[in-house]
């Protein structure tokens, strides 16, 4: 498949199929003219680097999953690191949410007067709500009013 090719099949900009070969990510096997063409090969690989980078994994990262070859050579901790990072993610946004809907919908006169989400507002003070908050103590506990 010519670099042309690749790009309308996978969606992938031929300016970026260039860096990703710089990267060592994908590899040509050879040129038509000027245009450099890749085995058929080369879609699953870059569905592999789409993949690990919708998980928030870096080039570098996902390089290291690829063999010489291309083929996948998945390194199981760091998918296991990486799903607990979006774990935490997930737990810091659904608390976050969480706040937001009861400020939105507080029955107390005044937010000021609202102790739900006085401890909201003392979390995000402290940092809790930061992409780089220790887990355990990421997200306060929903309190009713």
């Amino acid at each position: 498949m010519d670099i042309a090719e690749v790009a309308k099949q996978t969606g992938v900009a031929a300016s970026t199929l260039r860096y990703y070969e710089k990267k060592g990510l994908i590899r040509s096997v050879g040129r038509d003219g000027l245009r450099r063409r890749f085995s058929p090969g080369v879609v699953d690989q870059l569905a592999l680097i789409a993949l690990g980078q919708a998980a928030g994994l870096s080039l570098d990262e996902v390089r290291t999953m690829l063999s010489p070859d291309g083929e996948p050579n998945i390194d199981r901790e760091l998918l296991s690191a990486k799903a607990d990072e979006i774990d935490t993610l997930i737990k810091r946004l659904r608390a976050v949410s969480n706040g937001l809907r009861h400020a939105a919908a507080c029955p107390a006169p005044s937010h000021a007067e609202c102790p739900s989400f006085q401890k909201l507002l003392k979390a995000a003070a402290l940092g809790m709500f930061d992409a780089h908050a220790t887990p355990a103590r990421n997200a306060p506990r929903r309190s009713r009013p």
